[in-house]
């Protein structure tokens, strides 16, 4: 299955300068940029066709691939001058490079990229900025058995605000977490059919304008999920991920589990 990823955006809130130029999908999480971990875990389903939706800068998603060192993050041996790997983590992906647009909204990248799913019925999307431990074929397969035309991951809210409820004259009625409220966020995880291209518009967002539409006609599945889930949206959030990465603490690094 084909796996769409986002990753043309401009990341504004990621930045920590303004000479910062960087993509987001490129900032590190330990040796590896985030786009990297997030392909590992769908090439760890299975899932190693993916499609870069590309815009602003380009040119460093696609040298680090052009230049891409096993070595990183692989044993090797050195022998007679030559370097022999012991294992491999992209011997066995097909990455294709869209160039979507800079000011491109979601919804368009995804349009753009469409002539490259060759077609395929059902295939898989991501914002290429948030890492998870969700059981990836359970979502797939929830999404097949309910016959919708699209799932998308949803989480308990992260915020640690809370929300005041007020009585007319001022006085203060209630304070609730916004953790604990009933209610869901998008995870950035998405299962996807070619129905939700009738529901794209030039220029359309896919959130807001697709899965939207989906949803009011009853067409789209929210697969909950109460496990690991983490966004790396803005430069505080990838670094908290970094450092958990350095201390051992890596739920989303589903690939080192030991086989069941």
């Amino acid at each position: 299955m084909k796996v769409v990823l986002f990753c043309g955006g401009y990341g504004m809130r990621m930045r920590h300068s303004d000479t910062d130029v960087v993509p987001k999908p490129m900032q590190m999480v330990g040796p590896r940029p985030l786009i990297w971990h997030v392909m590992r875990y769908y090439a760890h389903f299975g899932h190693r066709e993916f499609i870069l939706c590309l815009g602003y800068g380009a040119h460093h998603i696609k040298n680090y691939f052009l230049t891409y060192q096993e070595t990183m993050s692989n044993d090797f041996v050195i022998r007679d001058g030559a370097v022999e790997l012991l294992g491999s983590d992209i011997a066995d992906w097909t990455i294709t490079f869209v160039d979507t647009g800079v000011e491109s909204a979601i919804g368009e990248r995804l349009r753009r990229a469409r002539p490259h799913l060759d077609g395929d019925e059902v295939f898989l999307a991501n914002y290429s900025d948030v890492l998870t431990d969700a059981p990836l074929d359970e979502m797939v397969a929830r999404r097949h058995e309910s016959g919708a035309a699209a799932s998308m991951m949803v989480v308990p809210p992260q915020s640690s605000f809370h929300c005041v409820e007020m009585k007319p004259g001022g006085e203060i009625k209630e304070i609730t977490p916004v953790a604990q409220l009933p209610i869901w966020e998008n995870g950035g995880y998405f299962v996807l059919t070619q129905e939700i291209f009738d529901h794209l518009p030039p220029g359309g967002d896919l959130v807001e304008d697709a899965c939207g539409a989906l949803a009011a006609s009853g067409r789209l599945l929210g697969y909950q999920h109460f496990g690991f889930w983490k966004p790396a949206d803005t430069f505080k959030e990838r670094a908290e991920l970094d450092a958990a990465y350095h201390r051992g603490d890596r739920p989303w690094m589903v690939w080192e589990r030991p086989a069941s």
